[in-house]
């Protein structure tokens, strides 16, 4: 949808709210709804003003204290969403409703550099002076369940009734009888413009996932941000409610599998030029996401419970290893031609899709501008690989894999870096201070 297109629906009553909106360090949307005429006169060309607390809460919105840009301190000021017309697009499953994503901007123009989506452009910068891109797919997985919003938190999150009540992966049956909620899914985000390829089951109870086609890194964080939200959205239309967490029980978690590839203007930067096998470019790239990729977990498992899904035989990768068409590896290579590409299995469902692109990039980079050699293809179960780098464990690892990262400050910068550090070490801080059902149950009566 173009700026004109959605002046001339706005001035004939079929869009009369445009939601404007940010991505936080949850990889939420956050943002305004606006009444489209006063978008049109007053916000398209100047922005509207926001609380920059947006990147210093936790996930209950609560401020977070400590940080270098925001604080009781700093008086908690405004930052500027300024639109960024390029994403305009309807929400079919909000009635005259459109959305237009923002860039972050302090009041004197500059980027708010911690903003998610400023870490990605950083990323795309960098390419840009090698007159290079990343096209990128992600592929989502989520829970579906029949319980509303309300009823499950009413309940505690405890005993929610699936969608499927066994493993329909792959299963046509399965999925019809959830095509009440994933339907409107696909329609709603093809409308959205958001181009969707499938949707089919997984393998835990209720578990689904909804591809869509690759796109430049910047357009598919969007998409994948957008889609989150209006997931939840369509399912709450319809008694139901969906979770990204990354382990939802002790089944099969949800994954969020990143595909990318490099391309300058004659095409993809990844097969040979004879067309058979991978280029030097590719390898190195490959080279640069073993090497590098562990020292930038936390951008791909932010979570305390991130890491419960990395288990034996979870479809979740445990070694840091890569292999052909190998879903055992952390990292798969797929594809042929311009289509050749890298999957990283790494990043479960609850990652910030900006802040995952940008790591793979940079990791990529890195990789690159070092030459760095690429180790043989795994082969066989990398489960049970020996003598080989696993992936970490905990969130207190991550933190200090990427607090002593050099690679990470120099890509993202330090202030990037310390930012999400702060943030991280909060969330583990909160979790150490937490009693558990686990622990309830253990000691209340038994010890």
């Amino acid at each position: 949808m173009t700026l004109d297109e959605l002046r001339s629906e706005v001035a004939d009553g079929a869009i009369d709210t445009v939601l404007l909106v940010m991505t936080d360090m949850q990889g939420r949307l956050m943002g305004k709804r606006l009444h489209a005429p006063f978008f049109m006169s007053d916000i398209a060309d100047h922005g509207a003003e926001g609380c920059y607390y947006l990147l210093t809460v936790d996930v209950d919105m609560t401020p977070v204290q400590g940080f270098e840009m925001a604080s009781w301190d700093t008086g908690y000021g405004d930052f500027v969403f300024r639109p960024d017309m390029a994403t305009i697009r309807r929400l079919p499953w909000l009635p005259g409703t459109a959305l237009v994503v923002a860039d972050l901007e302090w009041q004197d123009g500059k980027p708010v550099v911690a903003s998610p989506r400023q870490v990605l452009r950083r990323q795309l910068d960098r390419l840009a002076e090698r007159g290079w891109t990343a096209n990128i797919g992600s592929e989502l997985e989520f829970m579906l369940f029949r319980d509303s919003y309300d009823d499950a938190r009413a309940k505690r999150y405890h005993d929610l009734t699936p969608a499927n009540h066994y493993n329909v992966d792959y299963s046509i049956f399965g999925t019809t009888v959830v095509e009440d909620v994933l339907k409107p899914i696909r329609m709603g985000m093809t409308g959205a413009g958001i181009p969707v390829e499938d949707s089919k089951g997984e393998c835990n109870f209720g578990q689904h996932e909804v591809n869509f086609r690759y796109s430049d890194a910047l357009t598919m964080a969007d998409n994948h941000v957008i889609y989150k939200n209006g997931a939840r959205e369509i399912a709450w239309q319809h008694q139901s409610s969906i979770s990204f967490m990354a382990k939802w029980d002790e089944r099969e978690g949800n994954s969020c599998h990143i595909h990318c590839s490099f391309w300058d203007g004659s095409g993809s930067l990844f097969p040979a030029a004879d067309g058979h096998g991978m280029s030097d470019t590719f390898r190195h790239f490959i080279a640069g996401q073993l090497a590098y990729t562990e020292q930038l977990t936390y951008f791909f498992a932010p979570n305390i419970n991130s890491y419960k899904r990395f288990a034996w035989g979870s479809f979740a990768p445990t070694t840091l290893v890569w292999g052909t068409d190998n879903r055992t590896c952390a990292f798969r290579v797929v594809g042929h031609g311009n289509g050749l590409r890298l999957e990283n299995r790494m990043p479960g469902a609850d990652c910030n899709a900006y802040l995952a692109f940008a790591a793979v990039i940079a990791a990529g980079l890195r990789g690159i501008d070092e030459q760095l050699p690429l180790e043989d293809a795994y082969s066989g179960n990398a489960y049970d690989a020996k003598d080989r780098r696993r992936i970490p464990s905990s969130l207190r690892d991550a933190i200090e894999l990427l607090e002593g990262s050099e690679m990470a400050r120099e890509a993202f910068g330090s202030d990037v870096v310390d930012h999400y550090l702060h943030y991280a070490r909060m969330e583990q801080r909160t979790f150490d201070a937490a009693v558990t059902d686990w622990e309830r149950f253990r000691g209340f009566e038994r010890m």
